[in-house]
């Protein structure tokens, strides 16, 4: 185990795939999210609105785990645990309709995948994860 993405399980942050995010709530209590997620080569980035549970959560206790299972074969799997690094408003409008266009192949995720009147009803931040621990379990 390490805190490097090793080059056999490279793919499942390369690829489009669903991702769980496990966050910690106050109480101790495990909060589980699906998620749409990108990786930069150092961290894994989700993207959420301001005020969300998952937000937050990281925002109050900074760790955060990501579990992606390759759908191919679900005994192959990372599991990354990590630090959450940074949350920020800047670029999340422009990530979230990347993640769209990558994920659902909507150029646009308000008006495309949510609806248009959302995008003045919410604040898109980037939760920034940097990997401690990474699992990577499956050949």
């Amino acid at each position: 185990m390490s805190n490097v993405i090793p080059a056999t399980h490279q793919d499942l942050v390369e690829k489009p795939l669903y991702a769980t995010l496990a966050t910690v709530m106050a109480d101790g209590q495990p909060k589980l999210s699906l998620v749409w997620f990108s990786y930069d080569g150092q961290r894994i980035i989700v993207n959420t609105a301001r005020g969300r549970m998952k937000e937050k959560n990281m925002s109050a206790r900074p760790m955060a785990t990501i579990l992606i299972v390759d759908p191919q074969n679900p005994f192959r799997y990372l599991e990354i645990r990590g630090q959450v690094e940074e949350i920020t408003e800047e670029g999340a409008l422009d990530h979230i309709d990347q993640s769209a266009m990558r994920y659902v192949g909507q150029p646009k995720y308000y008006g495309g995948v949510a609806p248009a009147e959302s995008a003045g009803q919410e604040i898109r931040v980037l939760c920034k994860i940097k990997p401690v621990k990474v699992i990577a379990f499956g050949g």
